[in-house]
C-alpha cells in the first residue's frame, strides 16, 4: 500500500446536487473509522481563487487560516471533518496555468515545448500530492467542480486517469449522479447517469461507487441497471435520496454500508465506525419544535439562492440555536426596501433577533445603518459581522455622536465623518486596481477586554479569527465613540485595529459586531460562542 489513497469526487447529470456534501459526508465516514483524511476542492474556472467573483454569482467565499479565498465546499469539508483548510486544499484552473507559465518562464521546463496534455494534468497532479503531503492524510478526497462531459473537467479527468494508470490500487473514483423522475412518468431514470458513465469510460475511467441522488431512494431496478453499465456489484450503488438536513447525509451513508464497502474497494481494513455524536445531532435536530426568528438583513437576495450566499452564516445559526434547543426561522430581509419606506422597519419587531452579515459597496447600505440603528433603539438583539460591525460604528456615530454624515471612506470618499476608514496597507492597492488576494485575509489575534460580552461569551482572553475585509474602524474617532458609550472589546494586539464593538449589558441585551469572521469557524458540535450568545439574547427576547 502507498502512502495515501485517493478518492475523485465527480459529478454527473447536472451540478448544485450535492456533491461538496457528499465529499464532506465520506470524508466524515472514513474519519469515524479511524482513518485520517483530507478534503480537496478543484474548480474549473479560471479565476486564481474565489475571491473576485460575486457571492451571488458563485456563493459564498469561505477564507482559510492562511488567508485563501475559496469555495464554499471548503468550508463544508471543515464542519464535518474538522480539518483546517489553506491553500493547499483548493486549486483552480487559473492556478494550475498560472504556475505552468510561470514555470516556463523561468526555464524549468528546460527547453522541452509546454503543452496542455501532459504538463497541464502533471501540475494538478502535484497539487493533489502536496494536498496530501500538508495533511499527511490516510485518504485525500478531490472533489471536482461541474460535470463529466464538460470540456473544462477534461485535464482535471486526465490527472486522475495518469494517477490511476501509475498507481491503479490506489486511485479510486466516486461518481454523484442525479436520476430524474419525470412528474409525468412518476418513476426514476437512470439513462443520464448512463449517459455520464459513458462519458467516464471516453476519458479511460471507470467508477468504483456510484452515488444516486434524488428525492426518492434509489429503487432496487435503478440499481441494478446502474450496476451493469459500469461493471459494479450492485453495493457500490449508493442511494442519496434528499433528507430532512445535511449532517443526515452520513449517517444515511452508513445506513447503506458506504464506508465498509468503500474501505474494502480501497483495501483498507474495515474499522468499527464511531458516528454516535453525530447521529445524535442528526436525530434530535429533526425532534426540535421551538423556534427563534432571525433577521438578516442584506442585500444579496435577487440573484441566487441566500442559502449558497451566506451559507456559513445559515450553519453558524443552526448550530447554536440547536445546541440550546431551538430551531431558528431565518428571514430574509432586502435593506434597499428601507431607504424606500422607512415605516418598513418596523417589521423587524417582529423578530427575535438581527444579523447583518458581511458584504461590499454602497448598494443598500443605508437601509442597513436605518436597520442597525432600529435595532439598537427598540432593544433588539443585533449581531454584526465584518460589515455588519461597520455598519453599526456608522449608525452609532450618526444617531449618538450627532455625525449626520458619518460614513465609510467605500461608500463615500469625501464624507465629513469617515468613522470606517481604509486600512494604511489599502490605499496604494486600490488605487492600483490591486484587487486579487490582497485584502486583510486569514487568521489573526485579539485580545478581549475583560469583563465585556465577547470576554465573557469566549470565556478567554485572547482569540483567533478569520479576516476578510479592507477598511477599519478610523483610529482618529476611535476616542469620541468610546466617550459616546461603544466599547471596543476586541483590539488587536498592538491597539491599533478595532476588532469587536458592543454595548454594555446594561445599555443593550446584545448589540455587538466583528470586524471577523466567527461563522467560518463555526462547527455542529461545537457552536461559535459568539452565535451562541446572540440566539441566547434572541431567545431571551422572543416575541
Amino acid at each position: 500500500m502507498s502512502k495515501s489513497k485517493y478518492i475523485f469526487v465527480v459529478g454527473g447529470v447536472m451540478s448544485s446536487v450535492g456533491k461538496g456534501i457528499a465529499a464532506a459526508s465520506i470524508g466524515k465516514v472514513l474519519q469515524s473509522r479511524g482513518y485520517k483524511v483530507a478534503n480537496m476542492k478543484a474548480d474549473m474556472y479560471i479565476n486564481i481563487d474565489a475571491g473576485t467573483i460575486r457571492p451571488a454569482e458563485h456563493g459564498e467565499v469561505f477564507v482559510g487560516d492562511d488567508g485563501i479565498e475559496a469555495d464554499q465546499d471548503l468550508g463544508n469539508y471543515e464542519r464535518f471533518t474538522g480539518q483546517t483548510s489553506t491553500r493547499e486544499d483548493y486549486v483552480t484552473t487559473g492556478q494550475v496555468y498560472a504556475e505552468v507559465i510561470k514555470r516556463e518562464r523561468n526555464l524549468e521546463y528546460e527547453g522541452e515545448d509546454v503543452e496542455v496534455y501532459p504538463d497541464i494534468p502533471k501540475e494538478i497532479i502535484r497539487r493533489i500530492e502536496s494536498c496530501q503531503a500538508k495533511n499527511k492524510s490516510d485518504i485525500t478526497i478531490i472533489e471536482f467542480g461541474g460535470t463529466v462531459g464538460e470540456y473544462q473537467l477534461l485535464p482535471f479527468l486526465e490527472a486522475a486517469r495518469m494517477m490511476k494508470a501509475k498507481n491503479p490500487a490506489d486511485i479510486f473514483l466516486v461518481l454523484v449522479s442525479y436520476l430524474p423522475t419525470p412528474s409525468l412518468l412518476g418513476e426514476q431514470k437512470s439513462k443520464p447517469t448512463q449517459r455520464a458513465i459513458n462519458d467516464l469510460h471516453s476519458m479511460g475511467l471507470n467508477p468504483d461507487l456510484v452515488l444516486c441522488r434524488a428525492d426518492k431512494p434509489a429503487t432496487a431496478d435503478i440499481k441494478r441497471t446502474i450496476s451493469n453499465v459500469c461493471s459494479l456489484p450492485i453495493e457500490r450503488i449508493i442511494s442519496a435520496p434528499d433528507v430532512y438536513s445535511i449532517y443526515d447525509v452520513p449517517v444515511n451513508f452508513e445506513k447503506e454500508n458506504l464506508g465498509a464497502t468503500l474501505l474494502e474497494t480501497m483495501g483498507l481494513p474495515v474499522r468499527k465506525s464511531n458516528l454516535a455524536d453525530w447521529t445524535n445531532l442528526a436525530s434530535k435536530i429533526k425532534k426540535i419544535d421551538k423556534e427563534v426568528t432571525i433577521g438578516i438583513v442584506g442585500k444579496y437576495f435577487n440573484f441566487k439562492s441566500c442559502k449558497d450566499t451566506y451559507i456559513s452564516v445559515i450553519e453558524s445559526v443552526n448550530h447554536a440555536a440547536w445546541n440550546l434547543n431551538y430551531k431558528p426561522k431565518i428571514l430574509w430581509l432586502d435593506s434597499e426596501k428601507y431607504e424606500k419606506d422607512p415605516s418598513l422597519l418596523k417589521e423587524l419587531d417582529d423578530l427575535d433577533g438581527v444579523l447583518m452579515p458581511g458584504g461590499f459597496g454602497k448598494r443598500g447600505t443605508e437601509g442597513m445603518i436605518m436597520a442597525a440603528d432600529y435595532a439598537r433603539t427598540n432593544n433588539i438583539p443585533y449581531f454584526g459581522l465584518c460589515f455588519g460591525m461597520q455598519i453599526l460604528t456608522i449608525a452609532y456615530a450618526r444617531s449618538v455622536l450627532g455625525f449626520k454624515d458619518a460614513n465609510s471612506m467605500e461608500m463615500n470618499p469625501k464624507t465629513k465623518y469617515p468613522v470606517i476608514a481604509t486600512m494604511a496597507d489599502q490605499i496604494e492597492k486600490i488605487k492600483n486596481k490591486d484587487y486579487g488576494a490582497t485584502m486583510r485575509l486569514g487568521s489573526y489575534p485579539a485580545i478581549l477586554k475583560k469583563g465585556s460580552i465577547a470576554n465573557l461569551s469566549y470565556g478567554k482572553d485572547k482569540i483567533l479569527e478569520r479576516h476578510r475585509h479592507r477598511y477599519e474602524v478610523n483610529p482618529e474617532y476611535i476616542e469620541q465613540l468610546e466617550r459616546a458609550g461603544l466599547v471596543f472589546s476586541g483590539k488587536s494586539p498592538n491597539g491599533i485595529l478595532m476588532e469587536i464593538a458592543e454595548l454594555p449589558k446594561n445599555k443593550h441585551p446584545f448589540y455587538l459586531g466583528t470586524q471577523f469572521h466567527p461563522e467560518f469557524l463555526s462547527r455542529p458540535l461545537a457552536p461559535h460562542p459568539l452565535f451562541t450568545a446572540f440566539i441566547k439574547a434572541s431567545i431571551k427576547n422572543k416575541k
